[in-house]
């Protein structure tokens, strides 16, 4: 009979293991404080703690009911995984996609998410990076709200879609990242707090009270989180995980839970031969985040790099509102910065914290540790309309942001359908069951926009089907005009960069930028190439700094003058001198 065991301090007298209605007293573990364990027939189950109610298992692999219904039992074993050596392949030097299962295809699942895999071998990226997929109350959502760490969302195909989904990307030469969330759980569904001292009143959050990492209990707090990201990449195969928001894990201890789990992963890579990676998403500024442990760092392999997408985005857009206004002033010289020194903010002032920020980012020659990007689910879909870029900009304008991301010293992210300008917007959408819940999510939503001057109508519903159905991808798009074009130029930049590793080169230090502030003017120096940009309103010739030989790639027209070439206004070229 199958063994059951659950960490429960906060049980008083006994616990027991619920299957299939028939009720099993556990043990007392007494070598391991805290826990009961026991033997029971197979089945769904659930725990019953003193007299409460029966509540889902916190380790549990399978929610087939949803977050609050009973347990299953995965047999990780019995999935037989079509290749017999498991696919790996490092970070350095891949281009990741991000996107969303639900809404990446009208069917919203795993395996209609695999049918649009050669359309990313296509368009050559190297790693497919999951939103959240961790289990949530209804259907749709971001996953941010996620509970049931260890278990996948049933709506998208449960334990075996994403193993089927992992299945096909990897047969297809595609690794998978998996975004998961630790610094906090969802709202609805958490039922963490009645087995133990998950979280702690001594730190807070945005979210409330913090996950407990460094309070009484915390031991077994982290080996549950640790334990999660682990099972991620040993029993589905997933080849990295991407960590929301670590400025939020507070941890007082002497060795930081990102440092613990990264020494874990490395293991696991070590055991497996394969390697694995962890990707985060930090405010912090600090080059410690991805130095090594013997360093003083956390021994982290990337973090995303919001300051180098709000200087582009402040260059292609002239938005200045918010965390925008400290780029906005001289966005070239911002984007200028990022690109050969990898934070703006590094001890420098920021008007939107009201307080200087940062440090400088180190070594310079590993800018491989920041993801560039000019579009992610956050900047997106944290917009009152969630509009996309390709709402206000021009397909040239799109173009020129493509090439400054896909030519980075950076390790490329896009996101889904940004490739061919999709005209969809990417909303915040809900499916709450608690309909207290669900209102207050919706009047905060409104609340939010209401400071920025959006009449309350305007701000889309959150809990409506409409909200999510009109994020979902048009996937006629592609083969449309303008789409097709740009499609086309993001597949012949990524292909660049695999062919020319000066376009890939790493090394912020080797990175030259000129530019003109008032024209709207920016030339990258990249080894022998330069990828001009021209944002101002007119045509305009961009020196080269040395002869142009040919003019390798272009979106508008483009033409060699000697030491210069000439672009239309909204056109970029990237030309060998």
């Amino acid at each position: 009979m199958p063994l059951y065991q659950v960490w429960a301090p906060h049980a008083d007298s006994r616990v027991l293991v619920e299957v299939d209605g028939t009720a099993h007293e556990l043990a007392r573990c007494p070598d391991r404080a805290g826990w009961w364990s026991g033997e029971a027939p197979a089945g769904d189950y659930a725990f019953r703690l003193d007299d409460g109610p029966p509540l889902p298992d916190p380790r549990s692999p399978r929610q087939p009911y949803g977050p609050d219904g009973p347990s299953r039992a995965v047999d990780h074993a019995a999935f037989r995984w079509s290749q017999t050596e498991r696919y790996g392949r490092p970070l350095p030097g891949a281009v990741l996609y991000e996107l969303h299962v639900g809404t990446f295809t009208t069917r919203g699942t795993f395996d209609a998410a695999a049918e649009r895999l050669d359309h990313l071998v296509e368009l050559g990226v190297d790693f497919v990076e999951l939103m959240p997929v961790c289990p949530f109350p209804g259907k749709h959502g971001w996953g941010y709200d996620g509970v049931s760490l260890w278990a996948v969302h049933e709506p998208y195909g449960g334990p075996e879609g994403l193993k089927r989904f992992v299945d096909a990307a990897h047969r297809k030469g595609l690794g998978v990242v998996l975004d998961v969330v630790h610094n906090h759980l969802g709202p609805s569904g958490n039922h963490l707090p009645a087995y133990g001292p998950y979280f702690t009143d001594r730190h807070h959050t945005p979210w409330g009270s913090a996950v407990n990492l460094d309070a009484p209990g915390s031991d077994e707090v982290r080996a549950y989180l640790i334990g999660s990201a682990l099972a991620w990449l040993r029993d589905y195969r997933i080849d990295g995980l991407r960590l929301d928001a670590v400025h939020a894990l507070a941890d007082d201890r002497a060795v930081h839970f990102l440092e613990e789990l990264s020494g874990e992963v490395r293991k696991l890579a070590v055991a497996t031969n394969r390697p694995l990676f962890l990707v985060v998403e930090s405010d912090r500024n600090t080059p410690a985040t991805t130095a090594p442990p013997e360093a003083g760092g956390l021994g982290l392999t990337a973090q995303w790099s919001d300051d180098f997408h709000h200087a582009l985005h402040c260059a292609l857009t002239g938005e200045s509102q918010g965390y925008y206004g400290d780029f906005a002033r001289e966005p070239l010289a911002a984007l200028a910065k990022t690109l050969t020194r990898g934070f703006f903010h590094d001890g420098t002032w920021s008007s939107f914290r009201g307080r200087r920020h940062g440090r400088p980012f180190a070594p310079l020659a590993d800018g491989h540790r920041l993801l560039g990007y000019l579009q992610t689910h956050d900047q997106v879909g944290n917009r009152a309309l969630g509009d996309r870029v390709s709402t206000s900009l021009s397909p040239g304008r799109l173009a020129c942001g493509a090439a400054l991301v896909l030519t980075s010293p950076f390790t490329p992210m896009l996101f889904m359908g940004e490739e061919w300008g999709a005209a969809t917007p990417w909303q915040y959408f809900t499916d709450h069951t608690d309909p207290g819940l669900a209102e207050a999510v919706r009047q905060g939503r409104r609340r939010e926009f209401a400071g920025h001057g959006w009449a309350a109508e305007a701000v889309p519903d959150p809990q409506e089907p409409a909200t999510v159905l009109r994020s979902v991808l048009d996937w006629t798009e592609p083969r449309r005009v303008p789409h097709a074009e740009l499609l086309t130029w993001y597949r012949r930049l990524i292909r660049l960069r695999r062919e020319r590793p000066e376009l890939s080169d790493p090394d912020l230090g080797a990175v030259r930028v000129t530019a003109d502030e008032a024209a709207g003017l920016l030339v990258v120096h990249r080894g022998p190439y330069r990828i001009a940009v021209n944002l101002g309103p007119g045509e305009a010739a961009l020196p080269l700094g040395g002869a142009g030989r040919e003019v390798v790639a272009a979106f508008g027209a483009a033409a060699l003058e000697g030491a210069a070439v000439r672009l239309a206004a909204d056109a970029v070229a990237v030309v060998l001198t």
